[in-house]
């Protein structure tokens, strides 16, 4: 008798803890869990749901906003994908400014987390950054876009020119 009680204990105690905190832990240690880094997306997530069955990840931003990492990122206010260890998939809301132009973010690999690099594929371009740019979350800002006042206050914050390695940087 005493062996069915111990059962449902034990089998309790694993779905415990093999079940991703989406009730109060935070989605950047979710994305650690997962091998991915946890500054894929910013602090501005508000609240986030994973569907434990599709491995669909919806994360909930206070407001769309851009953040700077090894160029312009901009979130939708909701950002939506696949998880699954080491990638984000199908991914809806996330987009990545290349040579002016804003190209949606499809794909996020990490396949080999000891080479150090983190793959963003946006169909029509690749691009391999190093995994050190997503370490921490970044805070975004709502006006950083390609608009002119927020432009330009990125410029007078540091992301000018200089900061992005042009001008000896």
């Amino acid at each position: 008798m005493a062996k069915p009680y111990f059962l449902r204990i034990l089998l309790g105690f694993v779905l415990f803890f093999s079940v991703p905190a989406a009730d109060g832990g935070s989605i950047h240690d979710l994305l650690r869990d997962h091998g991915l880094p946890a500054g894929l997306l910013p602090t501005a997530v508000s609240s986030y749901n994973l569907d434990q069955d599709t491995g669909v990840l919806e994360a909930h931003l206070d407001r769309p906003c851009y953040a700077k990492y090894d160029g312009l990122v901009f979130f939708n206010e909701t950002v939506r994908g696949n998880l699954s260890f080491g990638g984000l998939r199908g991914l809806v809301g996330l987009s990545q400014e290349e040579l002016f132009l804003w190209l949606p973010v499809k794909e996020i690999l990490v396949d080999d987390p000891s080479s150090g690099v983190i793959l963003f594929d946006m169909g029509v371009a690749h691009k391999q950054l190093s995994l050190s740019l997503f370490e921490n979350p970044q805070d975004c800002s709502v006006g950083a876009g390609i608009n002119g006042k927020g432009f330009i206050r990125m410029i007078r914050e540091g992301f000018g020119r200089k900061a992005i390695g042009f001008l000896g940087g």
